[in-house]
């Protein structure tokens, strides 16, 4: 049995303990809203922390691939020589080696510093592979050489090495009697390495380039 306040005092008295009761348990509800919403925050915070973190490693990496790519660009110089420099300025060439098709007969050339491409190391090789595989005496456009080219470099104070094939763009003009003369254009891209020899790629593209002038 619940014992009821019999006077208006004891009734006041009863009411005010009410309302501190439902005041209390506002209060703990409030707290328990404050706690639930520190940690919601404490949890957004750690959780754009490690999505920052993600993006920051995978940009990492990114780079890293970029700087592990390399492609050359050519500068010509008379015709006579082609300077070579890296697309990406933070690489810097350390030394080449050039693979030239079998069918001209020459050794692999190797450059140890300064990048760049002489016609002097073929420009004889070429004549001779050209005429024996009777192609025109004259350029009616830019003419291909194939080359495997194996570039050590270093990027971000590492050492490394890319290996691909080019196109060494050159025209060649002249007449029997008189000689001809071989002029570097460019270098072209063609493909980076795709595990099978380096001899059988060029002399293989070198095939191409013959059938299609032909």
């Amino acid at each position: 049995m619940t014992d009821t306040p019999d006077t208006p005092t004891e009734k006041r008295a009863a009411e005010a303990a009410a309302i501190r009761r439902r005041w209390i348990t506002l209060g703990e509800m409030l707290a328990l809203l404050a706690v639930s919403i520190s940690g919601l925050t404490l949890y957004l915070n750690w959780s754009n922390k490690q999505d920052e973190r993600a993006e920051k490693a995978l940009e990492s990496r990114q780079a890293s691939v970029r700087a592990a790519k390399l492609v050359l660009n050519a500068r010509a110089e008379d015709g006579k020589r082609l300077v070579l420099t890296p697309a990406a300025t933070d690489q810097v060439v350390q030394g080449q080696t050039f693979l030239f098709p079998a069918a001209l007969g020459i050794a692999p050339i190797s450059t140890t510093g300064e990048a760049r491409i002489e016609a002097r190391w073929f420009d004889n090789a070429l004549k001779r592979a050209r005429d024996k595989a009777k192609l025109p005496d004259n350029s009616v456009g830019d003419e291909q050489l194939p080359v495997f080219i194996t570039t050590r470099f270093v990027v971000n104070g590492e050492t490394r090495e890319d290996r691909a094939i080019y196109d060494i763009g050159y025209g060649i003009s002249g007449r029997w009697l008189s000689g001809h003369d071989v002029a570097l254009r460019g270098l072209s891209l063609v493909t980076r390495e795709t595990g099978k020899s380096p001899a059988a790629q060029v002399d293989a593209r070198w095939a191409a380039v013959i059938t299609a002038r032909n």
